[in-house]
């Protein structure tokens, strides 16, 4: 399955950060610097879909994610934290790696089939190991950019 993804190297980033909501906050900053749209309303909508439940994905992963009209296309943005944060997952593991997600408002499938994709990179034992590894953003972009263009291959 090809999912079309817009992740451009300004999107990915390594911090320091103490909490679940800062982290929100620092992504919808990276996507305002990376994407050019507005973080106000990207952390507004990552907040009100963190209150339907954690994004926490377990293996120490978050995948904060939710629609919005200013892209036309599933964009992401990558943040690799220096000292993991609680966020709440299901298997209690504190967060390492947080995949942000912004779709399209009327991409139902295409929404789903990207964070599908997203799934499994957290799944995928070397990917994961790989993202951990990486020293510094460029090093991240390089193994996401590598893995996204092996599946669409």
């Amino acid at each position: 399955m090809n999912v079309n993804f817009s992740i451009l190297p300004e999107a990915v980033a390594v911090a320091r950060i103490d909490s679940a909501q800062h982290i929100l906050e620092d992504l919808s900053q990276i996507f305002a610097k990376a994407y050019g749209v507005d973080a106000g309303v990207v952390q507004e909508g990552l907040e009100q879909r963190e209150m339907l439940g954690s994004t926490g994905f377990g293996r120490g992963v978050a995948i904060p994610h939710c629609r919005s009209a200013e892209v036309n296309r599933p964009t992401v943005a990558l943040l690799k934290l220096e000292a993991p944060v609680d966020f709440k997952s299901a298997d209690s593991i504190p967060v390492t790696l947080v995949f942000g997600l912004i779709s399209p408002e009327n991409a139902g499938a295409t929404h789903l089939h990207a964070l599908a994709a997203i799934s499994r990179i957290a799944r995928d034992d070397a990917i994961l190991a790989a993202l951990l590894d990486a020293p510094d953003a460029e090093a991240l972009f390089a193994v996401l950019t590598n893995q996204f263009l092996r599946d669409a291959a």
